[in-house]
């Protein structure tokens, strides 16, 4: 045990002496209260050291005590469902000790250490195994099945000396030693701000689902893939993370709260329990893990909750299962990186942050990614992260340093927020590098995918520019084909990227019924034009009673009954034959 006492304190920054032997990034317990803390710089005898708790009240000489060990996340069975704060603390577990006001210095084991699991060994006592090997599982919920592995800071082939037999275990009790005498447990520790290893990374080439239409079909998110949303006050970025996190078809869900008000944290706790998994049936808290570190919690443990958050992703990415991370936001995590920049005296870069900003968003998204596991598994890590310029300025530092690092932009636009246009993801300054991978597999869905996609956008940007034609002139100066663009336009804004979530059906769609409302779209727009070059005003086509069945096919047509659609698409072709036939005499 390496002890100094405290010589200097700059809110959540103090400096301790005595610390020489300790490691960069080890553990300390500071002051009479013993409050968690991280050693971030070592100058001789001098340690500085970052806070993870509310440190007022602490004095110049009380005494830090190193742990010697990285902060760490402690990995096991029992992390599906609960709520931490950024350094792993359970926040159930600290209510029941403190109440409703955390008390300095409070701790919880992260994980139920009186709970037993059910251990089923893999393997044999006497055989040589490797990091690569299943030891065992555990049942964690009735439709995860939690694999044991060696720790992968074991490197080679080991001899089990012992392997316990089928039974009830608790997190520390050993379930199997090693040749060289190293005791394995269901639970180990693991170094946020390592990344965890892996075989290989994996090209994208499947789509992460969210039921929402905009990001499915016109700016997709691959499995293993990271974007952000970006957009001011009141655009709908939690709402938009709330919605992906909801229906996504990823195994696993991490949201990491951090920095944001607690009034939206407890937006989550309260709908996820209620929320029934679409693909299961079972609660949603049942495949979710959430981290609270709202506003009003220490700045310094904003900082380190993404790495707390990613580092548990990559723990069920190794056993093979596709794990999605919303990050909400890391302006806030951006903005506790200035200011513990601030307190170090470090030289600010641009609007005040550290020079290092786009070197840890970089380490961020870095980590996300769909890979080969050790074990030979397909596993993924897709990052969606909320990012909040002050005024809606996406020329602030922590948007453009991110738009460096990820590769699908939603941003959110203010004049949609404003008109109740939701998801308010704007389709002129939104893009997605992954549509080209993953084309493949949606024309496997529906070979029109492709095309009726790039079709759209184009119709909707020449929307763009007639709109400022209308903005001048009015829309009955235009000739009807322009003006069948307006409506095309606008059927595609009602009927196929405004989406209700508080609406049963229009909540999710399915890709299927995605595309075929798009490509109805479409199909009536290339029609209608020939119509209107054949003679017909559109005035005509606008009195087709079609239309506007069209354009509440997403609230009316359930998306198992896609035939449903096919009736409708039939009917809109009939009325079209019926008046193409009329002006063609």
């Amino acid at each position: 045990m390496i002890e100094g006492k405290i010589v200097k304190i700059n809110g959540p920054i103090i400096q301790a002496q005595g610390l020489s032997s300790c490691g960069l990034y080890d553990v300390v317990e500071a002051g009479e209260t013993k409050l968690i803390g991280e050693i971030i710089r070592l100058e001789g005898d001098i340690a500085t050291i970052q806070i993870y708790e509310d440190n007022t009240g602490m004095r110049i000489g009380e005494k830090v005590v190193s742990e010697e060990r990285p902060l760490s996340v402690y990995l096991g069975p029992g992390l599906i469902g609960c709520i931490y704060d950024g350094i792993q603390r359970p926040l159930k577990n600290l209510y029941g000790l403190s109440g409703a006001g955390l008390k300095a210095g409070v701790k919880a084991a992260a994980l139920d250490l009186e709970k037993k699991w059910n251990w089923k060994p893999l393997v044999k006592s006497g055989g040589g195994v490797t990091r690569k090997a299943v030891l065992g599982c555990v049942q964690e919920t009735e439709l995860l099945s939690h694999r044991i592995f060696l720790p992968p800071d074991i490197e080679g082939e080991e001899e089990l000396a012992f392997v316990a037999p089928e039974g009830e275990y608790t997190v520390e009790q050993i379930i199997a030693k090693t040749g060289g005498g190293r005791d394995i447990r269901l639970a180990h520790y693991w170094p946020v701000r390592k990344p965890r290893p892996y075989t290989e990374k994996l090209g994208m080439s499947e789509p992460l689902l969210t039921g929402q239409r905009v990001i499915d079909v016109f700016f997709p998110l691959s499995k293993g893939g990271t974007a952000a949303i970006p957009g001011g006050f009141g655009t709908g970025k939690t709402m938009t993370q709330h919605a992906v996190a909801k229906w996504c078809d990823a195994d696993i869900i991490v949201y990491i709260g951090c920095g944001e008000r607690g009034n939206e944290m407890t937006d989550v706790l309260r709908e996820f329990p209620e929320i029934r998994d679409p693909r299961t049936g079972r609660s949603l808290m049942e495949r979710t893990i959430l981290i609270a570190n709202t506003s009003n919690m220490p700045v310094a443990a904003r900082e380190v909750s993404i790495y707390t958050g990613v580092t548990l992703a990559e723990y069920y990415r190794d056993m093979g299962y596709g794990v999605a991370i919303m990050a909400d936001s890391t302006s806030r995590w951006a903005e506790a990186l200035r200011e513990l920049s601030g307190r170090l005296e470090e030289m600010p870069a641009e609007e005040g942050f550290p020079a290092y900003l786009p070197t840890r968003l970089a380490e961020f998204y870095e980590r996300g990614g769909r890979v080969t596991t050790l074990e030979g598994k397909t596993g993924s890590i897709s990052i969606i992260g909320a990012v909040s310029p002050p005024g809606g300025d996406f020329s602030e530092p922590v948007t453009q340093h991110t738009k460096r690092f990820i590769r699908c932009f939603w941003a959110l636009d203010r004049d949609l927020a404003n008109a109740r246009h939701y998801p308010a993801i704007s389709w002129i300054d939104s893009y997605s590098e992954y549509s080209e991978e993953l084309r493949d597999w949606w024309e496997q869905v529906n070979p029109r995918w492709h095309e009726a996609r790039t079709q759209a956008m184009e119709l909707l940007k020449r929307e763009e520019r007639l709109a400022q034609i209308v903005k001048l002139i009015g829309p009955d100066a235009l000739p009807d084909t322009q003006r069948l663009v307006l409506l095309t336009a606008d059927m595609i804004r009602n009927g196929f990227l405004q989406q209700n979530a508080f609406d049963d059906i229009d909540m999710y769609s399915s890709p299927e019924k995605q595309v075929l409302i798009l490509k109805i779209i479409m199909d009536f727009y290339h029609r209608a034009l020939n119509i209107i070059k054949a003679g017909a005003p559109l005035l005509k086509i606008r009195e087709l009673s079609s239309l506007n069945v069209i354009v509440r096919i997403k609230s009316q047509v359930e998306n198992s009954a896609i035939e449903g659609i096919r009736e409708i698409e039939n009917r809109m072709n009939g009325e079209l034959d019926k008046l193409e036939k009329e002006y063609r005499k």
